[in-house]
This record gives structure tokens, sequence and C-alpha cells, in this order.
């Protein structure tokens, strides 16, 4: 099969869709790989490790998207390649269509075959592929608000771990998923007090046991959260509804619970957002100021570190590309399940009930 890779151009995304040592497994099994000029160097990947594991280097975004029959990516189409995307094209890659209308909808008139990362769904529910991304996002949302939360950036001029003498900030989790997880981790090994919430019991069970003693569990709920809410300093949002919208947990009547330099960190952006006031930034713009309260909306978090990123996003993604060039993608969707759920768009249908129903087009269930 034909497979490229092209240079990334959503705004300070320097991540990679495969690194050399992907590229080389590829080209070991008899695939042709292209690769665009430059693609790899906000990673760490120069155009000579890749010519070195077999790929040749194309001079140009459209040049990768004609020559190629597959496409791996990290983030969504963006404006400039919807009419590079052709029919019976397979892209792989973060899709969140269910926040983008424009995007589906470029999707749908491609008739091209859209297979979604986030949406690639293990029995036990596990999502394997965004996995990696939530273990960085949640890391960094974290190291962020930390960031923001001093009084020079708009936030309480508090340091998150304390010192000797002075207490250490409080932070709020919602949702206790990979991301949570991670961002509770990250709090409290810097030294802050943590709570994390969710709506499973069984999950926050697993948590009280797992995670170090200044983590605390709470059930989650618009009570629970508004009681906590004027004394915390930073609040992450990690809920996830896999190909769907994230909920609204915190309103914009809620704002005015918080403390002035309180700082919100929305990780789940990509999906919409679960605050109300939440809207995308960028790393070049990263935050902005809503009744006092600073919100930082990164759609892609994991993009501020893109040598570790890619390192783990190609670890997850790898045996499922070489599925697909070995098999094509209806034979491996038939072999498995799991990466059968990553269909979301294929030949001008939505065939991902979620999205479908999000903008209230007709729902297609596809037959392998």
């Amino acid at each position: 099969m034909k497979v490229g890779i092209p240079k990334e151009i959503k705004n300070n995304e320097n991540r990679v869709g495969m690194t050399p040592a992907g590229v080389a497994e590829l080209t070991r099994r008899g695939h042709e790989v292209s690769v665009q000029h430059t693609a790899g160097d906000g990673s760490g990947f120069c155009d000579d490790d890749y010519i070195a594991a077999g790929a040749r280097i194309l001079p140009t975004i459209e040049a990768v998207y004609r020559e190629s029959e597959m496409i791996v990516k990290v983030k969504e189409p963006i404006e400039p390649e919807y009419e590079l995307v052709r029919q019976g094209q397979l892209l792989f890659t973060y899709f969140h269509f269910a926040c983008e209308k424009e995007l589906t909808e470029a999707m749908i008139r491609s008739k091209a075959v859209c297979l979604a990362y986030e949406t690639v769904q293990q029995p036990d529910g596990s999502l394997p592929l965004l996995q990696p991304m939530s273990e960085v996002a949640g890391r960094m949302a974290t190291l962020n608000g930390a960031y923001y939360l001093q009084k020079t950036k708009g936030g309480k001029g508090k340091l998150i771990s304390g010192v000797p003498g002075v207490s250490p900030a409080r932070v709020l989790v919602l949702g206790g998923g990979v991301v949570g997880e991670a961002a509770a981790r990250m709090a409290a090994g810097l030294g802050a007090e943590v709570t994390i919430a969710d709506i499973s019991l069984p999950r926050l069970r697993q948590l009280d046991i797992e995670t170090p003693a200044n983590v605390h569990t709470l059930y989650s709920s618009e009570h629970n959260i508004r009681q906590l809410l004027p004394s915390v300093d930073i609040v992450i949002g990690s809920v996830l509804v896999p190909g769907d919208k994230a909920p609204h947990l915190i309103t914009r009547q809620m704002l005015s619970l918080m403390e002035p330099g309180t700082v919100l960190v929305d990780v789940a952006i990509d999906q919409g957002g679960c605050f109300e006031t939440s809207r995308p930034t960028t790393h070049s713009d990263p935050v902005y100021i809503e009744d006092g309260i600073v919100h930082y909306c990164v759609a892609n978090i994991p993009g501020s570190v893109p040598n570790t990123s890619t390192l783990a996003l190609t670890n997850a993604t790898l045996r499922y590309v070489l599925a697909l060039a070995d098999k094509g993608w209806r034979q491996a969707c038939r072999d498995d399940a799991s990466l059968a759920k990553g269909l979301n768009v294929v030949d001008g249908r939505v065939v991902y009930k979620a999205v479908a129903d999000v903008f209230s087009l007709p729902f297609s269930p596809l037959v392998i």
C-alpha cells in the first residue's frame, strides 16, 4: 500500500503521524511510504532519518495526498486540506467530528474513509489510541494549570506545591479516566491537595486505593462540584464521551462561585469542552479570562511536547497501521472489531451514531 505522512499544519502542531521506526516497519513489509519534506522536524526527526527508514521525501502536502492510498496523521484535516482528500482514500488520524460540523460535512463530500483514532475501542471500553495522548495531556494540564496560577499570568499568585508553613494549591479534577488520573497524579506529585470527581463508584474505589494520600475522591454531582468551587485554585476538565460532545459540568453562572484568578484547564475542548465558557485556544494564544477566571483551552495540548507525544502515539498506532496497510481497511476491520469502531465517515455516509446524532445527520450502519 502507498502510505503518506503529511506535515501537520494546525497552529503550533509539531507532532508527526509516524516515527522513522514506524516507517521502517512499513517499508520492511513492502509498503511504499511518502513523507512530506520537514514533516518530522518539529518532533526531532529529520528527512534523512525517514530516508534511512526507506521512505521517499515529497516536497509538498499536495504531493503526499496525491500519491497516497492511506494518510496517517495526528490531527484532523483543516480547511486547506479538505480539497486534497479524495474519494476512497483512507485517513487514519484524530478527527473529533462531534464538535466540528464543517469538517464532518467536508469529509462526507470527499467520500473518503475516515477512521478516527479516538473511537477505536476495546471490548473493555478502553480507547487504545486515545490513551497515550490522554496520558500526556493529563500531565500537561496540571503543569499548565500551575503555570497560569502565577499572578503575572492572571492567576491567584499561588505556588501549586506551597512551601513549609504555607498550604499547597487545591486542584479539582473532573473525570477519573486516563486524563483525569494522569492529571491527579501529576498534581499530587507536585504536592497539591487534589480531589478527583467521577460518576463511577467502582472507578472511584479504584482511584482511592491506587492514588497517593493527597488525592481524594468525590462522587461527581452539580451539588458536590458547587460546594468545592469556592475553595479550589485549579479545575481540570477531563470528561469524555467517546465520539460525542462533552457535557458542560461547569456553567457560566458557576464561575461566580470561584475566586478571581482560578484556572480552568479544559482537556475536553477537542470534544466541545466540559465548561460552558470554553472556546478553543492555541499554543500561541493559550488563555483568556472570562468573569475573572483564567481559561486554558488549547485543543492540541500534547503538541507542545511533540517528541514524547509522537513516540508514544506511534507505539500505539503502529499495529493498526500495519494491519490496514497489509490487509486494506475492510479486511482489517473485519478481523478487528475494535478497529472497526474507528470508522466514522465512509463513502459519504456517517457510520458512527454519536456523530450522526449530534448534527442530526442520517446514520448509516456499515456492513463491512
